[in-house]
């Protein structure tokens, strides 16, 4: 399996600096970041790496959950997934921290009844790699069928 990369150019100190995060094994693009950004409310048109993994985790977690509709007999038709990383205070270790992700997912599958899909969707949570490498933050699922 291949190894991606990402590349990160910054200057100056934390609250002062900034930087640039540049998806360097796509080459689909080069996204600014600043501490002061990634604190506030309002991102200013800066990412942080809280999007970031919330960018990977939604698209892992789409990936795994449509293998598991298929593998328990249904048809993925569509699935919106939204992941939604907090940051906060770490208490214990000082600095900061990862407080938990919700992942939110709607899917229209055909084949499914809503307990085969939400049993779909826990193991996909479960399951998709991602996941697995943020063991260390509490991971919430909401998870519905529609149509």
């Amino acid at each position: 399996m291949p190894t991606r990369n990402a590349r990160t150019a910054w200057n100056g100190s934390l609250e002062q600096g900034s930087g640039q995060v540049e998806l360097s094994s796509s080459k689909v693009g080069t996204y600014e970041v600043s501490f002061p950004k990634r604190a506030a409310d309002d991102a200013g048109g800066t990412t942080s790496p809280e999007e970031l993994i919330a960018a990977a985790h939604s698209a892992c977690y789409a990936m795994q959950l449509s293998a598991n509709i298929a593998e328990a007999g249904g048809t993925p038709e569509a699935l919106e997934v939204n992941a939604a990383v907090s940051l906060g205070p770490d208490e214990a270790k000082g600095g900061f921290k990862l407080t938990g992700i919700t992942l939110t997912v709607r899917g229209e599958v055909s084949g499914l009844d809503e307990a085969g899909f939400e049993k779909a969707a826990q193991a996909a949570k479960d399951g998709c790699p991602v996941s697995k490498a943020l063991t260390g933050v509490e991971i919430s699922l909401d998870a519905k069928l529609e149509g």
